[in-house]
């Protein structure tokens, strides 16, 4: 009796070949671009100690109380499976000892994220996503430069229009101590009515409640004082920067004064570029800047901003799938061709030319491999093909054929 076959866990899936190449296609663009910005691409592991996470996330984040696939490991050490990288970035930063030299470090990385959450369009238990990092700026233009290599990859993508960039500010410390004070006493009053979450973050981070998706916590959230009446001159005079620069950039933009982020790493700058062709769930690339996000990791205070990206929401913004590559078909009539159709193959290759021979069949089953590879051309050895030194090069878009030296072919295949 036959075995049922197993399926993806709930909450993954398999990228084959549409699906990859889509992703394929986002993350390519991300690295060229962040590239051109002077980023270095690094990979941390997808597991971290989860004290990584859980001091530098908030214990009162969903992430950390909900989300975070955590295990004790058989040397009784915990262990989590990464929710984001930015932490994990942070922590190589300190522990590669790389915190006094060359400072800032641009970072850009790309990889699977892993929570436990409800699956829904574009959104999965492991996920992928791409991020910047600026690791020692404690400038403006930081913030403006991160930002602007994402509004530019976005550009690059094809997906920037009806794609809005969101910003706010989420002040110093002293700017949000003033804050916090004037929350309290707004949340305090409506403390009844709040989800039991908003309470106990109401002790703990009252600032987080501005970032619940509960409705009845959005009809007090709507009525919550704003952070600008309690921003300290300094405070204000670094977002008005960050606002200038962006304008200088050519970044269009959108004051939310309801944007915060769910971390509770971040100060300063907050961002979201959003959209309404996802639905809800509608925004595509996050971030801001987190200035004591390195001191959590055990190294010195280190300013930093960066933003994190989800590939499946990204590729799901594309018009059309990237092209499968099409390769030429090099087909050996019988087996006594073989072994000069194998030396052909080897050459289109090592001239970047995409190939394939088909391992078996006669020439009529060869040519309909061709066809189902959605092949653009097929080279032909023949028995007096081998013995002439030339070979048949059929363009199967045109419909043409001509009997040429095999240099002469792998020439004009090139390209």
């Amino acid at each position: 009796m036959a075995s049922t076959p197993l399926q993806p866990v709930r909450g993954t899936r398999d990228l084959i070949g549409e699906d990859f190449r889509r992703y394929h296609h986002v993350v390519t663009a991300a690295r060229r671009i962040t590239g051109l910005y002077g980023f270095e691409e690094w990979a941390t592991p997808i597991f971290e100690d989860t004290r990584v996470f859980a001091r530098s996330l908030g214990e009162t984040s969903d992430v950390v109380s909900k989300e975070m696939y955590s295990f004790t490991d058989r040397g009784g050490d915990s262990i989590t499976l990464r929710p984001e990288n930015t932490a994990g970035v942070c922590r190589a930063l300190v522990s590669n000892g790389l915190t006094q030299s060359n400072l800032p470090r641009k970072v850009f990385y790309a990889g699977p994220m892993f929570r436990y959450e409800r699956p829904q369009k574009g959104r999965y238990r492991q996920f992928h996503q791409i991020g910047a990092e600026i690791l020692g700026a404690a400038e403006p233009l930081a913030d403006a430069e991160v930002i602007a290599a994402g509004w530019n990859i976005l550009e690059a993508l094809g997906i920037s229009d009806g794609v809005v960039l969101e910003i706010n500010t989420l002040g110093d410390a002293e700017s949000r101590d003033a804050y916090r004070t004037a929350l309290v006493a707004h949340f305090t009053a409506h403390k009844d009515s709040l989800s039991e979450d908003s309470r106990i973050r109401l002790e703990k981070n009252p600032m987080r409640i501005l970032d619940s998706k509960d409705e009845g916590d959005r009809r007090i959230v709507a009525t919550a004082p704003t952070i600008q009446p309690y921003l300290t001159p300094a405070a204000s005079a670094f977002f008005a920067a960050v606002l200038k620069h962006l304008e200088t950039l050519g970044v269009p933009t959108r004051e939310n004064p309801r944007i915060v982020r769910g971390l509770d790493y971040y100060s300063h700058t907050a961002f979201e570029f959003v959209t309404d062709r996802l639905g809800a769930q509608g925004t595509v690339m996050a971030g801001g800047r987190y200035d004591g996000l390195v001191e959590e990791m055990g190294g010195p205070a280190t300013p930093s901003v960066g933003w994190a990206a989800g590939v499946e929401r990204l590729s799901m913004l594309l018009a059309a799938s990237p092209a499968a590559p099409r390769p030429v078909a090099v087909i050996p009539v019988s087996e006594a061709q073989e072994p000069a159709a194998i030396q052909l193959t080897q050459q289109l290759r090592a001239a970047g030319v995409t190939a394939e021979i088909a391992y078996k069949g006669n020439l009529k089953r060869r040519m309909e491999r061709a066809n189902k590879i959605g092949a653009r051309a097929a080279l032909i050895l023949g028995e007096d093909e081998v013995a002439q030194g030339v070979v048949q090069l059929r363009d199967l878009d045109a419909g043409t054929q001509d009997r040429i030296p095999p240099a002469e072919a792998v020439a004009r295949l090139i390209g």
